[in-house]
């Protein structure tokens, strides 16, 4: 008879970013949240998290770090994880994403729904504003 293992409870802590500009990432997204540095290990890793708690997002420093190519092409880089951000309803859509450009984002130039908006941090990682 096989022994039953207990199921740990999970709770997500962090997402985690490469990159090769550390400061720049965390310092993009602090302007596009509002959210706080809480955590820094000079040069290596970083953290940010909401006043409110919550889900943090952390930056890892890696020099050897690609930039996604997205939509995806073959044989290039692609995106392993995206973040998604609502924005509250699909008529605060476009003044989310003029807020982001604002902050440095670049929306993508591909785009195939009302529902959401792709947009490009300063790394490159993807990430979506969802209605």
């Amino acid at each position: 008879m096989e022994k039953k293992t207990d199921t740990p409870k999970l709770k997500l802590s962090s997402i985690v970013l490469d990159t090769k500009d550390m400061e720049g990432l965390e310092n993009f997204y602090i302007r596009l949240l509002g959210w706080e540095k809480v955590f820094v290990q000079e040069g290596i890793f970083s953290v940010i998290r909401s006043k409110e708690g919550g889900v943090e997002i952390a930056f890892q420093y890696n020099e050897e770090y690609v930039p996604p190519v997205w939509p995806e092409e073959p044989g290039k880089q692609q995106q392993m994880v995206h973040m998604d951000f609502a924005v509250g309803g699909k008529d605060k859509l476009e003044t989310a994403v003029k807020y982001a450009v604002s902050c440095g984002a670049v929306l993508a130039k591909d785009q195939w729904s009302d529902q959401w908006a792709v947009l490009m941090d300063p790394a490159g990682h993807p990430f979506c504003f969802v209605v």
